[in-house]
């Protein structure tokens, strides 16, 4: 996985010692991650225009904002993910494979801290489990 640290290795190093909350974009694959301080990003999709990237990238991006105590994800399934046609077994892959490729990244960063979706991004997750709350 290559990680890039925006707006600098020494930056996102320094933050991260500090423990500052941190922005971080996953490519759906894993080969690529973007990560830096919250308050040098602000949102996620400046963060892939800061980075390189273009805003309209947002749909292919995993997108967690970390710190030590844990990492929060946006839990946001593209309506096109993988092109899987029913909204339940797209939003089942989604989940699984965001889970899996979310755990990596924080792995190789040294964060071996818990995902969390926030109520607030449950919508999709809940009408899998059959909880509509």
């Amino acid at each position: 996985m290559e990680i890039i640290k925006y707006p600098s290795e020494q930056a996102v190093t320094a933050a991260m010692q500090s423990d500052e909350p941190l922005l971080a974009l996953i490519s759906f694959d894993g080969s690529t991650a973007l990560v830096s301080q919250l308050d040098e990003a602000v949102e996620h999709h400046i963060l892939l225009m800061k980075a390189g990237f273009k805003d309209t990238d947002i749909d292919k991006f995993f997108r967690i904002v970390l710190d030590r105590s844990g990492a929060d994800w946006t839990f946001v399934c593209p309506p096109d993910y993988k092109d899987i046609p029913f909204k339940d077994k797209r939003i089942e892959a989604f989940y699984k494979d965001g889970f899996a490729v979310i755990s990596e990244f924080l792995r190789s960063i040294g964060y071996l801290v818990g995902i969390d979706i926030p109520k607030r991004y449950r919508r999709h997750p809940n009408i899998l489990s059959g909880n509509n709350y």
